[in-house]
């Protein structure tokens, strides 16, 4: 199990490195995407949720849909975030790159320099959060390290997301790790598995949903009329049936007509969760940076370094 969380965050370490030196001024949102998820499947691994991408207020849940024409602008503040798996056991990491080109084109330097601490203040809280991990600690002093330090930067954490811990094929698997003091006295335990991942917002520090539905989880096997959108629940119970999975598949190997005609039945019937992707709620910018651990008696052992 340990091996195969280290090598699963191994291959996530290399693709996220080489990813980011993509994220510059005019390159396409679909083109990173698919790159991250083409290598995870060249290494080996598999897919442990769609390529997150998710630009300046929106902090999570966007992955680019197909024939997306998104276009990043310099000075964007890009999350990355991608997961692979190996043997079922999840790699889940995640950071923030502001986009290279001109950037003093579209902002002044104290927005430049802002935007340089709201990245640099999600990192300092995760720096926090690996100092407190260990067995026997409560998840909710991992919050409170988290929020202490991101407020040195006179920055909110987003309050209502949280990370999580991860079990064979299953990416959240019930226990949630807080980016503030929330009470919660859960106590690690030695050997789980954990992703950690703080965000900075210089906003209120909270999320609601946006428009659109990209991502989507398998929930239940339900009765269909159509015949299309029986086939689509049958391809996804096959190959999507325990991680989450990205609508543009479902229109790569459908259509894109009687994919989405499907992806909307599906959700309205409760049979598959569309994910919207999240705004922070006054759309400010927002940061994040996220490892997976392996919880240890005195300390852990970070897979995606």
């Amino acid at each position: 199990m340990i091996e195969s969380y280290l090598k699963s965050g191994k291959i996530v370490s290399k693709i996220r490195s080489d990813a980011s030196k993509m994220i510059v001024d005019g390159a396409l949102a679909i083109d990173i995407v698919e790159y991250v998820e083409g290598e995870i499947i060249k290494s080996g691994a598999e897919i442990a949720f769609p390529c997150n991408l998710s630009i300046n207020e929106i902090a999570a849940h966007y992955t680019s849909p197909i024939n997306d024409n998104t276009t990043i602008n310099a000075g964007d503040m890009v999350k990355l975030d991608l997961g692979a798996m190996v043997d079922g056991y999840i790699a889940d990491s995640a950071v923030t790159v502001i986009a290279g080109g001109n950037i003093d084109e579209n902002f002044t330097q104290d927005e430049i320099n802002l935007h340089e601490e709201i990245v640099e203040a999600s990192a300092a809280g995760l720096e926090a959060a690996i100092s407190t991990v260990r067995a026997g600690i409560e998840v909710s002093k991992i919050g409170k390290a988290v929020h202490e330090a991101i407020a040195e930067y006179d920055l909110n954490p987003i309050f209502n997301l949280t990370g999580h811990s991860l079990e064979q094929y299953n990416l959240h698997a019930g226990i949630s790790i807080p980016n503030y003091d929330n009470n919660d006295n859960y106590v690690l335990e030695e050997g789980q598995a954990i992703a950690i991942e703080p965000f900075a917002t210089n906003g209120k520090g909270m999320v609601n949903d946006a428009p659109g539905h990209y991502i989507f989880s398998y929930m239940a096997k339900k009765p269909f009329r159509m015949k299309s959108t029986q086939k689509v629940l049958k391809y996804i119970q096959h190959h999507h049936a325990h991680v989450p999975f990205s609508g543009r598949w479902i229109s790569e190997k459908f259509g894109e007509r009687r994919g989405g005609i499907a992806l909307k039945q599906l959700s309205d019937a409760m049979s598959i969760y569309p994910y919207a992707p999240l705004r922070e709620k006054k759309d400010c910018f927002v940061s994040q940076k996220e490892h997976t651990f392996i919880v240890e008696k005195e300390g852990c052992t970070i897979t995606t370094l």
